[in-house]
């Protein structure tokens, strides 16, 4: 038996130098051809190097391990296209920064204003576990109080961990909220407008000033003719 292990372990390490030469030889080929036949092996052959990275930054952030893996592959790809081989550089140590830097240049752009609390995020992920196999053994979506109860915690948590997650991203102001007489209506349109609403009290003042003048000007004009026909002209 430890014959086999020992034989197994030099079968490994024999196996070892013959993959990187075959990168290697690889990378040399992309870099003259630019083959996406060439690339995509190479995507393939370094594909455990993207998992162990999003695998790691999964654990830092709320992000599905899923959607990191995908964006490393950007990374990846960018790397294998801007290497020279013929630089003497390890393709792992040039390539570790353009996959870990495209997936927090991703994580960036989705930050939210409002940070939510470690906690929640760790539960958000344990309800995604907890509904698939709550939806397994149910045969029908779990309601929010079987979730709250599977993960240990009351139904009106759950009901705002479920709230800040909806509510985690900023909404666009053109965002349509409904439509009325056949055109959209936007959320920047239901928001009020400061200098409209002040524009427009100083407009309703000035047209209740005016009909204040005007009824005065009537009243007036009533007044000096109802005191002229009852002033009598002086005899001499």
């Amino acid at each position: 038996m430890v014959a086999a292990l020992m034989q197994g372990v030099l079968s490994m390490l024999a196996t070892q130098p013959s993959y990187r030469s075959r990168g290697l030889e690889l990378l040399v080929q992309y870099h003259n051809d630019r083959s996406i036949k060439t690339r995509n092996l190479l995507v393939k052959m370094n594909a455990g190097l993207v998992r162990k990275i999003a695998h790691r930054i999964s654990h830092q952030c709320s992000e599905p391990y899923e959607d990191l893996e995908q964006i490393g592959y950007l990374g990846l790809i960018r790397a294998i296209e801007r290497f020279n081989p013929h630089q003497g550089c390890a393709f792992s140590s040039f390539a570790v920064p353009y996959i870990r830097g495209e997936i927090l240049h991703f994580l960036r752009d989705r930050a939210t204003s409002v940070r939510i609390p470690r906690r929640w995020q760790d539960l958000q992920k344990a309800s995604q576990r907890a509904r698939e196999q709550l939806t397994r053994e149910l045969g029908r979506q779990p309601r929010d109080q079987e979730v709250a109860d599977e993960l240990g915690i009351s139904l009106r948590e759950w009901q705002d961990i479920k709230l800040a997650g909806k509510n985690r991203m900023p909404l666009s102001l053109d965002a349509t909220v409904c439509y009325q007489n056949d055109s959209s209506l936007t959320l920047g349109d239901t928001l009020p407008d400061p200098q409209y609403i002040f524009l427009q009290a100083r407009e309703e003042e000035r047209q209740q000033l005016q009909r204040a003048m005007g009824e005065l000007e009537e009243k007036l004009v009533l007044r000096s003719n109802s005191f002229s026909s009852t002033t009598c002209p002086v005899k001499r």
